[in-house]
């Protein structure tokens, strides 16, 4: 079983929530954050603030001075973030087994017919590698 050592960097749903408006635009400043995640519920600026602190700390973004602005960026792609959480679950709940993970989704979750095309093409390349 491959292990994936993840250390203790693992992002809290809100952490994960502010990378994916990193991700989508390519890095931003607490105020933008702020503006975007305060929407849709009663959260304070210096809350956004002290996350990020934390999340600089954990290695998870850095900091930026842009003159008096600091912008944030993710350290790591969004890619590759989803792999390492692969392969935790698959590590913790499947004994390693990606066939087993993805036997898991396929059998809980409704696939359209799009998502299943791009399954079976997935499968015919990885079966072409082999």
């Amino acid at each position: 079983m491959r292990r994936l050592d993840l250390g203790n960097v693992r992002p809290t749903e809100f952490e994960l929530e502010l990378l994916q408006l990193l991700w989508a635009q390519d890095g931003a400043t607490v105020r933008e954050l702020f503006e975007s995640v305060s929407k849709d519920r009663d959260l304070g600026y210096t809350t956004v603030l002290k996350t990020l602190q934390i999340m600089t700390d954990k290695g998870l973004v850095r900091r930026e001075e842009m003159g008096k602005a600091h912008v944030y960026r993710a350290v790591r792609s969004e890619e590759q973030t989803r792999n390492q959480f692969i392969g935790y679950l698959s590590d913790r709940l499947f004994a390693g087994s990606a066939a087993q993970l993805v036997l898991h989704a396929l059998s809980t979750d409704s696939v359209g017919i799009e998502e299943l095309s791009r399954i079976k093409e997935l499968i015919s390349r990885k079966e072409s590698e082999v």
